[in-house]
């Protein structure tokens, strides 16, 4: 016992030596910043990692502000603890960074013994036996994809992954990917010819052999569900889970842990085995077999033409009730599976693949028909209609109490982290949300960035219109550019609805505005924000996911504007049913729902503007209802702590003293 605390307290002073004024990052990372808030997560993250084991994980839940520093404040004690942990964050972008950037340095200065892995899903990897067939086909089955087969022919000579994350050049839903990728219905397992060259199987041995496992969110509990439904796993036992940008997770978990199945995923099948097809030598069994999988591709197309063009998402119930031919048709495409089924079944003494596109075939089809059903009163049932191909999906109301299941009760410890995850300073509606128990320790530390003293927060006056008032959307356009023009442009403009944005682009190109004008969907994410972070006057307007992973540092973002509160739609399937269970259950949905989502949202919004200790700016939220209701009150109670205005001619102030 003596040992083990002599060891833990060398460690934890080794911890201090690393974020201390002088101490390691000091000395050997150019531009770091000593911040006690970064030391204090750290000291946080390595007791809940090194703590003794217990019947349920320890669990953490650390707010760290934006500029502490949250990713070394968490990598550098997983690294030091010695235990096998997974670091699941909410984008590819961020993995990558991670394992380019930081873990190199750590390596280099802190841990040299430290092994770390990248996984991503395995459509993320290059096959090789998919990649010698279309490596192989005639110049004329290519389809225009001859220079791109080239480029990766050169790639492959050199790349020891095989992911495509290091074909920047290869545009996203490039079809020759499609063609290459390694995706689990067409792999042919130990029969695969190129099996011990395999990337993905090389990935594994190195996932089996390493301490840090660097994922997403999405591959994270890809991998739960797998060992929910005893399908096996991705990744290999682990000890800890670190999650990084946690106010992600509810929303995660929830898809992976329902079913999901599209139209498209039909004809898609039907596709591929019409191509094997093709390669049959007898007649009778290739006629056959093409035919029975054109006919459920044309069973699926005659579906997807039956649900009305608007695009959306529905409650399925409600969505069937209006189209009277549904449950028949629906029932066709189940027996037209069957068929075809029972073909690729004897199909599959001929070779291996046909046993992949079987196993496909009966997933695809048992998922279809267990959403139909819809007879599960934990689940939602919802379809969307995408502009070519319809959804259906069976989604968990609620994810607390698999996550406490499948998650808490078989790991040591589990670390939430986020810029966001407090309501009103209350922790209470984020674990609530995913089961997590009232001895979970919460910690938040500010951030370090002086708003108080750089910042302005501007609303409108009472004379303003509320939102969904007549006036508002007109009032609110005139407002964004009289903004934007006292602010010299630098101005990224947050939305709502996509209607908004569009019409609001529209009315400032009418208006003459004097900047550089970039809207979401007239250009790729990273071209805009390049576009918009190079040249400093200029404006960027957005919605949905530009909320979020923005990081534009100095003048060019130097002033945020949001058109109105972030409440969801409620006529949303999944949120509807939520409201419903909390109504159901006595609470209020509005106060213990609602508002708390919106709040976090509001709040990875606002963050976008202070990005450095250097920034200053101005933030204006063109929502009177923050002053009118009295939920605006948690709202501003939720905010930085920037001086607030209702007078424009602050504004104008604030922008002259700059």
């Amino acid at each position: 016992m003596f040992d083990a605390e002599s060891q833990t307290s060398t460690k934890v002073r080794a911890l201090a030596e690393i974020f201390a004024p002088g101490g390691t990052l000091a000395r050997r990372l150019p531009g770091y910043e000593c911040r006690p808030g970064q030391l204090a997560m750290a000291e946080a993250v390595w007791l809940n990692l090194t703590g003794p084991p217990g019947p349920m994980a320890s669990l953490l839940a650390v707010e760290a502000g934006t500029g502490i520093g949250k990713t070394l404040a968490y990598l550098v004690p997983a690294a030091l603890s010695g235990r096998r942990v997974v670091i699941s964050t909410a984008t590819l972008n961020l993995q990558d960074q991670i394992l380019d950037k930081e873990i190199p340095f750590i390596r280099k200065h802190i841990d040299p013994e430290l092994t770390a892995v990248c996984v991503k899903g395995r459509q993320n990897y290059l096959c090789l036996y998919r990649w010698q067939q279309v490596a192989t086909a005639p110049r004329k089955r290519l389809f225009g994809m001859s220079a791109e087969v080239a480029a990766i022919g050169d790639w492959l000579g050199g790349t020891v992954s095989g992911d495509r994350a290091e074909l920047s050049w290869l545009a996203d839903g490039a079809p020759v990917w499609s063609a290459v990728s390694a995706t689990a219905s067409q792999c042919l397992g130990s029969e695969c010819p190129e099996w011990s060259s395999c990337f993905v199987n090389r990935l594994r041995r190195e996932a089996g052999k390493a301490r840090l496992l660097i994922v997403n969110h999405h591959l994270f509990f890809s991998d739960l569900a797998l060992r929910r439904s005893g399908n096996g796993e991705v990744l290999p036992r682990y000890e800890a889970v670190i999650f990084d940008e946690a106010h992600h997770i509810e929303e995660t978990a929830t898809r992976y842990f329902g079913l999901s199945a599209s139209f498209f995923q039909v004809v898609d099948l039907a596709r591929d085995v019409e191509a094997l097809a093709e390669g049959e030598k007898s007649a009778t069994a290739k006629s056959r077999t093409i035919q029975l999988a054109r006919a459920l591709a044309s069973q699926a197309d005659l579906l997807t033409g039956l649900v009305p063009t608007p695009t959306g998402n529905f409650e399925l119930s409600e969505m069937v009730g209006k189209v009277a031919a549904w449950p028949g048709e629906m029932q066709e495409l189940d027996q037209r599976f069957a068929s075809l089924a029972a073909e690729l079944t004897a199909r599959q003494v001929t070779g291996e693949i046909w046993g992949g596109l079987l196993r496909r075939c009966l997933e695809l089809g048992r998922n279809l028909r267990e959403i139909a059903a819809a007879d599960d009163r934990a689940m939602i049932y919802w379809l969307e209609r995408r502009e070519k191909t319809v959804v259906l999906t069976a989604s968990p109301i609620q994810v607390a109490a698999e996550l406490r299941e499948q998650l808490y009760s078989q790991v040591r410890s589990v670390v939430f982290a986020s810029a966001t995850l407090s309501a009103g300073n209350d922790f209470g509606f984020f674990c609530e949300r995913l089961g997590l128990p009232e001895w979970t320790e919460t910690i938040t530390i500010p951030t370090p960035f002086d708003y108080a003293q750089r910042t302005l927060l501007y609303v409108p006056d009472r004379r303003f219109p509320l939102p969904g008032s007549e006036g508002y959307a007109e009032e609110a356009r005139r407002l964004v550019g009289r903004l934007i023009r006292l602010a010299g442009g630098r101005t990224l403009v947050l939305f709502t609805s996509f209607a908004a944005m569009q019409a609001t682009a529209v009315h400032l190109a009418g208006e003459g505005l004097p900047f550089p004008l970039y809207v979401q969907g007239r250009a790729p994410r990273a071209v805009l924000l390049d576009s918009f972070s190079r040249e400093v006057h200029s404006v960027l307007l957005a919605v949905a996911s530009f909320w979020e992973g923005v990081d534009v540092v100095g003048e060019s973002l130097s002033c945020v504007i949001i058109d109105k509160l972030p409440f969801e739609v409620p006529s949303d399937p999944v949120v509807k049913a939520r409201i419903e269970k909390i109504r159901e259950s006595g609470g209020n949905p509005f106060g213990d729902y609602q508002v708390p989502r919106a709040i976090l949202a509001l709040r990875q919004g606002v963050g976008r503007l202070m990005r450095s200790t250097a920034d200053r700016g101005v933030l204006a939220i063109l929502d009177g209802r923050l002053f009118a209701k009295g939920y605006g009150k948690t709202f501003l109670k939720s905010l930085p702590a920037s001086p607030v205005t209702r007078d424009l001619a602050e504004v104008e102030s604030f922008w002259e003293r700059e």
